[in-house]
């Protein structure tokens, strides 16, 4: 029960990170306003939210008060990441802030820093970031605050992850699939999420949808996904102070007997799980209206409720009074630092949730005991000429990879639904799907203690793996390829954090976020033109080049040598595109790993220019592309001897790119003596074309390098026939390789009428046989 005192020092604290979030959006001067307010000491440009920022500093107060009483560990996620003022308020005011900033002095001088830093050139963004203590989560783009708050609590049960989500947020596609988390998390091994429902009305513009349904609608709906609804409802501050504290009393010890039920009796409950609304108006405490029109508990304190405070000395002087309402001068001493009684408010140490050891993962993360992937080779005695299932294969190790890390349970697998069908189905004889609802006897390897994630959202597996990462732990996220751009936004704002994070000396190294794209678009036998679709590497690759990494391995042994590589890595974001049909091996383990280490080697074995100058170079990156182009080669080598050809295979596609762009581009001497500097190259892309053409500006004439790949051509068709539709088969190269040769010319015709009249036999045999052409379905490599 809050004491009276408590309660006017928390109202008090409260008031201070209101002054605090007010004071970062207007100030660049006279920040305890010692003097009167002058248009001098206001920002020349106006920047942030008020609106959610009242609220959020209300949550922070009463956990403080929540971590003091029972020694939790609370991780506040905050979903309404324009919040950034009340958020690096809060950090401020319990010290963490400064103690990371030693700059920002938790005085006067300090509080200026505070506030001329924010969003200003050269100072911290408007959003909730990396740079702000305590967060694992960026909230500019809204929808996936509730999925990394579980994510953070999957396997670990002594924390709290109280995650704040905004009304605006809550109608976003994946914050309502987020819900669902609670069928997936285990009370006995998980830690466990206190979802906070912040209802203040409206969005920029528009009235918020769930903040203008009853109670009684509210309740109905939470109670389906497994909630008990808790309402703290109101705008005046004293009894909503003593509303929220009842409620996080409740939902404490509600949490706390769950958890021990479920872990006495070790028999999961995914029922009765407390979620608290908080109806608060927006613009809390802020002016109330301007020229008739109302600010407070309205749109318009959505961003800066006063934008002319500058120009204009009647909103100076509203403003002035707004700010000098909070009293500063009973919460600030003389020299600007909060009063002593005050700052006993706020937790010690790494109790602070600006401090939490889990807020900055790297900090708590355990090395992933890998096994020795040599042992799961193929045995390639000859190349081209035995065929295997390339993530099939893997899957093998990576079940090892889960029983080696069974005890330190900070490993797991999230896939849409798509283990078994990405073949990496090894993985249950040593763990199962997680899933804590109803199961019956038609269910495959299902129970509350599975380490495989499955779930039909690709916003939930991402997210889930993101929390699962940033809080200390390692993970593997497998799915379709044309499925993963579902998530390339989430992408896009993961690998800013990590770009950013890589730039504060205070946040330490995660594992990296590893994907392994399979079912891709060339061999999509089931389903055809809408699940083919290579987009997600143009996504990735225009993110900075210290983030990520792209690996296209041909085969089985490769794919292994660079998932190992993946696993044993830090702060990137790790693509991989491999193929989960049977095809043929070209390199053994030795090879296979000199091959990836090099990132782009010349296969000797496959050309016939030996040392001498090639004619002209096929180049290949992805498996299916290397299958045509190492089988366009066999043709030439037969059709024309007297060609000299040079096959090239990358296997890092980053290596094409100048080393001065990215890390991994191989240097002017390596990229010559593979592609030589005059040689014409045809090269076969997994992916889209213009991507090859952007990686190699820059090299010794570019324009030498003519790119086949994906041209948004296909069908449910026959494997070969999806490399001739997009002009990428074996013929189709050979004679391409032919018109660049200088040494073919006026000597291509009859080549290419063979390769033409081989073209049109397949037509006609698939068309009858359904079925390509078994000199095609049985090729092996015949030198």
């Amino acid at each position: 029960m809050i004491t009276p005192e408590q309660l006017q020092n928390i109202h008090r604290y409260w008031q201070a990170a209101n002054y605090l979030s007010a004071g970062q959006i207007y100030l660049q001067n006279n920040p305890l306003l010692r003097t009167p307010l002058e248009a001098a000491h206001i920002k020349p440009r106006l920047l942030g939210h008020w609106g959610t920022s009242p609220g959020l500093s209300f949550i922070y107060a009463h956990l403080n008060r929540l971590i003091k009483e029972t020694d939790a560990n609370i991780l506040y996620i905050c979903g309404p990441g324009h919040g950034a003022p009340a958020i690096v308020a809060n950090t401020y005011l319990e010290g963490s802030y400064t103690e990371i900033y030693p700059e920002v002095s938790m005085n006067e001088k300090g509080m200026k820093k505070l506030f001329r830093q924010f969003s200003t050139p050269g100072g911290i963004p408007s959003h909730v970031s990396a740079h702000t203590p305590g967060s694992i989560h960026e909230g500019g783009e809204l929808g996936y605050a509730l999925v990394h708050a579980f994510g953070a609590a999957f396997d670990n049960p002594d924390l709290l992850v109280a995650c704040v989500v905004g009304d605006g947020e809550a109608e976003t596609a994946p914050l309502e699939g987020s819900w669902k988390s609670l069928s997936f998390l285990n009370p006995v091994r998980d830690g466990a999420v206190l979802p906070i429902l912040h209802l203040n009305g409206y969005k920029i513009a528009s009235p918020t949808v769930l903040a203008r349904k009853t109670d009684a609608e509210l309740e109905a709906l939470f109670t389906g996904h497994g909630y008990e609804v808790l309402f703290v409802e109101g705008s005046d501050p004293l009894p909503m102070h003593r509303a929220m504290a009842a409620a996080l009393d409740k939902a404490y010890a509600r949490i706390s007997a769950l958890q021990q039920q479920a872990r006495t009796a070790n028999a999961p409950i995914i029922k009765g799980w407390p979620l608290i609304i908080l109806r608060s108006p927006k613009g809390w405490t802020g002016p109330k209206e301007w020229h008739h029109q109302p600010i407070e508990n309205s749109f318009r304190s959505h961003q800066v409720p006063l934008t002319a405070v500058k120009t204009d000395p009647d909103q100076l002087r509203l403003m002035e009074a707004w700010m000098r309402s909070y009293a500063p001068e009973t919460l600030f001493d003389e020299n600007g630092s909060l009063l002593p009684e005050l700052q006993d408010l706020a937790p010690r140490g790494d109790k602070r949730m600006g401090m939490l050891a889990r807020s900055n993962g790297g900090r708590v993360l355990k090395e992933l005991k890998l096994p020795d992937f040599k042992k799961y080779a193929v045995n390639v005695a000859h190349p081209g000429t035995v065929e295997a299932e390339s993530t099939r294969n893997f899957g093998n190790y990576l079940r090892d990879v889960f029983e080696l890390n069974e005890d330190n349970r900070n490993f797991r697998l999230f896939c849409p639904d798509e283990t078994a069908s990405n073949r990496l189905q090894a993985v249950f004889e040593k763990t199962t799907r997680c899933f804590l609802e109803e199961r019956q006897h038609t269910d495959d390897h299902l129970s509350p203690d599975g380490r495989v994630m499955e779930v039909l959202s690709e916003h939930l597996c991402e997210g889930w793996l993101e929390g699962y990462l940033l809080t200390g732990r390692h993970g593997l996220f497998s799915c379709y390829e044309a499925f993963i751009t579902i998530i390339d936004s989430m992408f896009s704002q993961y690998a800013k954090w990590i770009k950013t994070s890589k730039e504060l000396p205070w946040r330490k190294p995660v594992a990296s976020l590893n994907y392994l794209l399979t079912s891709h678009s060339w061999r999509q036998d089931h389903n055809g033109y809408s699940h083919q679709g290579p987009g997600f590497i143009d996504t990735v690759i225009n993110k900075k080049s210290n983030v990520t990494r792209i690996y296209l391995p041909p085969d089985a042994n490769t794919l292994l040598a660079v998932m190992h590589h993946c696993f044993s890595s830090k702060d990137y974001a790790n693509l991989v595109v491999a193929g989960k049909q049977p095809e043929l091996q070209w390199l053994t383990i030795e090879e296979a790993v000199e091959h990836c280490a090099r990132g782009a080697s010349v296969w000797e074995w496959a050309g016939n220019a030996a040392d001498t100058h090639p004619d002209v170079i096929l180049a290949c990156a992805g498996d299916v592309p290397t299958l045509e182009a190492v089988a366009a080669v066999a043709i030439l080598r037969e059709q024309l001897p007297e060609l000299k050809v040079r096959l090239v295979n990358v296997v890092d596609l980053m290596a094409l790119s100048p080393e001065h762009y990215h890390p991994h581009g191989l240097s002017n001497e390596q990229f010559t003596e593979i592609f030589t500097n005059d040689t014409d190259v045809v090269f076969a892309f997994h992916g889209y074309v213009r991507i090859i053409h952007d990686l190699v500006h820059g090299r010794p004439d570019p324009s030498r390098f003519h790119v086949r790949g994906y041209m948004e051509e296909g069908t449910t068709t026959t494997p070969f026939d999806m490399t001739v539709l997009n002009n990428i088969s074996r013929y189709q190269l050979a004679m391409e390789a032919v018109k660049r040769a200088p040494c073919m010319a006026g000597k291509s015709d009859p080549f290419n009428a063979y390769c033409t009249q081989k073209l049109e036999a397949h037509n006609a045999y698939i068309s009858t046989y359904f079925d390509d052409l078994p000199e095609i379905k049985n090729w092996k490599w015949p030198y």
